[in-house]
């Protein structure tokens, strides 16, 4: 009788643990947040505090999908928005709500390096509603302020963006071999500075040529950090830079420079697990320089695995590419790729110039495909030369009579990445003021905004904001940038502008932070 009880008792745990695994799985289900009717992503997933049930999510949801604007800084978080100021600080239970102390029942916590905050309680006093479901454990949000659709960043502003170029140390940092803690110093002092002008986002030159600013298994180490290519600097400066920005309210781009290999023409020079060293059929030497051959699939695939290995394994916000796929310069010196041609062009083409635009596209169109496969909220967009084409080679191009055009000369052919929707923005680099007879600025905006109308593609203007200062008439005043921003405004199809670069608006050239912080406090 004993022994029949006790397999009666075994018999009933068996039966039970289909429903104890249910029951588990649901309560470690994620909860999911919603913000009038929209899905909201989140880096670090949300979580019920044991004890209070009070839901903590990071304080990026705050500034980026509440639109409200943030700070972080020793070890308090501060949030603005509406003539609203809340001041939470870690392990510290009472909050300042407009000069008024209130107490909480959760204080602000870090979890993965991320800087968590009551949900209720912050999202309640910036005016939203927050409701509860604990069996679907989905919390909605309602704003009666959102009016924005799906994709926007910062529902109440536009994207302000500085480029950090790494390339020759010019932006980031200083010069090689600083100490780490040196380093670091920089690019909070960097992040602080561009934040203090009006800035929210930044572009980061992470692959300036075949390298890496983080440890990668396919690129060498960069030799802009340690002066050595290969040598590693101690530390992994990309995730830094991204905890350090996004500990900001600010967007962590990853900028990638894809086809060049090195600013000289010495592959001496280069580490011995550089993947020119490796593969250098696959480069080609082009004015001084060396570049991978976009003509070579291997060489492609290799810099998509590149690519990815960043967004696969970093919480980035978006995925950066410049205007170098083809090279400038080859009016002077022809680019060498007659034996790819010949190799892979397999009669699909009768001449060089199309089977190039579709190295290019295809290239394009499977970064954008592989980006949103592995994440979909990141975001993916190319800063191309400004003119695509002048109107006297294309009717539908623009008015303009530049000495280049992206189409012909670099082979990029970027009206078919907007009208194909393969890429999330567009920002062409509109380096000219309304006084370049040959390219003025206006035309430059009405063309690209016309271009992006009803595709889905954001527009950003690219701002030679590095022009200022310089000899090159119309530069001589930071009015410049303020009339171009003026002006996109009042356009009404622009949604941003990046400023090339970051040292130049540090500086402070010509008073350009002054006038930016000024213009962006309006």
């Amino acid at each position: 009788m004993k022994f029949s009880r006790m397999i009666l008792v075994a018999l009933i745990m068996l039966l039970m643990i289909p429903s104890w695994t249910a029951f588990a799985a649901g309560q470690t289900k994620e909860i999911a947040l919603f913000l009038n009717d929209r899905r909201i992503a989140t880096d670090v997933p949300p979580y019920l505090t044991p004890r209070t049930n009070v839901t903590m999510v990071p304080l990026r949801v705050i500034s980026e999908s509440l639109g409200a604007t943030v700070d972080w800084k020793d070890r308090t978080a501060t949030i603005y928005q509406n003539n609203n100021t809340l001041i939470l600080r870690e392990k510290n239970r009472v909050a300042n709500v407009n000069g008024n102390e209130v107490k909480l029942d959760e204080a602000v916590a870090i979890r993965d390096s991320r800087v968590l905050v009551p949900l209720r309680f912050v999202a309640e006093n910036l005016g939203v509603t927050v409701v509860w479901d604990g069996v679907t454990r989905t919390i909605t949000m309602t704003s009666s302020n959102d009016n924005n659709d799906n994709n926007d960043t910062y529902p109440n502003q536009d994207l302000r963006g500085a480029w950090v170029s790494t390339v020759y140390n010019l932006d980031w940092p200083s010069k090689a071999g600083l100490q780490v803690e040196q380093q670091k110093a920089e690019f909070t002092k960097l992040l602080d500075d561009l934040k203090g002008m009006g800035m929210n986002a930044v572009f980061v030159q992470v692959r300036a040529a075949s390298d890496a600013f983080y440890p990668s298994k396919l690129v060498p180490w960069s030799k802009y950090l340690t002066g050595v290519q290969g040598k590693d600097p101690g530390y992994d400066p990309l995730a830094f830079m991204i905890e350090e920005t996004h500990a900001r309210g600010m967007e962590f781009h990853a900028w990638f420079n894809p086809f060049r290999v090195s600013v000289d023409s010495k592959i001496e020079s280069l580490s011995a697990d550089n993947p020119a060293v490796q593969h250098p059929d696959w480069v080609v030497r082009h004015q001084g320089k060396l570049m991978f051959d976009p003509g070579i699939p291997a060489a492609r695939e290799h810099i998509l695995q590149a690519i990815m290995e960043v967004v696969n394994n970093y919480d980035i916000d978006g995925v950066h590419l410049d205007d170098y796929f083809y090279p400038y310069g080859q009016d002077k010196e022809p680019f060498a790729d007659d034996a790819s041609y010949a190799a892979y062009n397999n009669g699909q083409f009768n001449n060089k110039g199309d089977w190039r635009r579709d190295n290019v596209n295809q290239f394009v169109r499977t970064l954008g495909e592989q980006i949103h496969q592995a994440k979909r909220h990141v975001k993916y967009g190319i800063s191309p030369f400004g003119v695509w084409r002048n109107s006297k080679l294309d009717p539908t191009g623009s008015a303009t009579n530049a000495g280049v055009n992206s189409y012909d000369d670099l082979y990029a052919d970027t009206r078919a990445w907007i009208q194909n929707g393969w890429i999330d923005y567009i920002a062409p680099q509109i380096y000219w003021n309304n006084g370049t007879k040959a390219a003025p600025y206006d035309k430059l905006v009405d063309w690209w905004v016309n271009e992006t109308k009803g595709t889905g593609v954001k527009l950003y203007v690219g701002h030679a904001a590095y022009k200022l200062g310089t000899t090159e008439a119309g530069w001589s005043s930071s009015n410049t940038i303020i009339e171009q921003l003026d002006y996109n405004r009042q356009n009404g199809g622009v949604e941003g502008s990046l400023f090339f670069r970051a040292k130049t608006l540090q500086s402070n050239v010509l008073g350009i932070a002054d006038r930016l912080q000024a213009y962006y406090s309006r």
